[in-house]
């Protein structure tokens, strides 16, 4: 069942702009049977899909874009920004993005006037400096992130997570999914037959076991 849930929820994000996929580990039990011992997150890179939308901004390396959110910062390889009713760049949720010359303050523009951001996160706007997109990153995410929803996640290391100025900007892109779509519709279908087979295995024994009870309890 928590294979099944795992895989649902990987094919249901397969549209998610720098979703991270999800996938098992699995270790072995009584009678040499399958058991997930811990789920793990799969932080390859995904494919970058030209958008046109100068506010969509893809990732090319190992960085998360470092948001301001009401309970602290987060990250996200997510990069469909937009600007708010207060001129500031933020996600769909109202997630600031932080900017890197200030502190993390959220970078705020003029919204009348073209945003331009070059690969390393500068950000500028009349040929101007305006903001730097605050990039972090870590050699071993998985160790050290945890998923918050679908695109965000949060990091359990203390201190900050560190700059990662090696990872680059697309402007007018966005990373897509990183789920092998073929691949869990195929292991989800193995995984369903596997579950009835279980099930079916169960109701044997339960049978088996009931029948053991009655002929006990007869009276020669």
């Amino acid at each position: 069942m928590e294979s099944l849930d795992m895989l649902a929820n990987n094919i249901a994000n397969t549209a998610t702009a720098g979703f991270k996929s999800d996938r098992e580990f699995y270790s072995l039990y009584q009678q040499e049977l399958p058991m997930i011992q811990k789920q793990w997150t799969d932080f390859s890179q995904g494919t970058l899909q030209p958008t046109g939308n100068s506010l969509d901004l893809g990732l090319s390396g190992k960085g998360f874009f470092a948001l301001n959110s009401p309970t602290g910062t987060v990250y996200t390889r997510n990069g469909q920004f937009q600007i708010s009713k207060s001129n500031q760049l933020q996600t769909a949720e109202g997630f600031t993005l932080r900017n890197a010359l200030d502190q993390g303050k959220p970078i705020t523009v003029d919204p009348s006037l073209p945003v331009d951001v070059d690969k390393n996160g500068n950000v500028s706007q009349s040929g101007q400096q305006i903001a730097q997109i605050e990039i972090t990153g870590s050699n071993d995410p998985a160790a050290s992130l945890s998923k918050l929803g679908n695109s965000y996640f949060i990091w359990g290391a203390p201190g900050a997570m560190p700059a990662d100025p090696s990872t680059q900007i697309t402007q007018g892109a966005i990373e897509q999914s990183n789920v092998p779509v073929s691949d869990a519709a195929v292991r989800l279908v193995s995984v369903m037959r596997q579950f009835e087979m279980m099930r079916r295995a169960m109701t044997i024994g339960d049978d088996m076991n009931k029948e053991a009870l009655q002929e006990v309890a007869k009276v020669s």
